[in-house]
């Protein structure tokens, strides 16, 4: 249920929801698979772009972080 994939970021957006921060980002995966998710701000590095290589680390078939690769 642990597990990480490389993959390349599509989008990344920025947000505060009750004045915390949130980014939403989408990440394309070698296999075409394109995957979106809602991630604290701490969870990513903070001056993430679209195009970049990154790892992210999922569990339950679920984001929890993304790194760059």
């Amino acid at each position: 249920m642990l597990g990480e994939r490389q993959g390349i970021v599509r989008e990344v957006r920025g947000l505060q929801i009750h004045g915390s921060p949130y980014v939403d980002v989408t990440v394309e995966y070698p296999d075409g698979l394109v995957e979106s998710g809602r991630l604290g701000a701490e969870s990513i590095p903070g001056d993430l772009k679209e195009g970049e290589r990154v790892v992210v680390s999922r569990a339950v078939n679920m984001m929890v972080s993304i790194r760059r690769a």
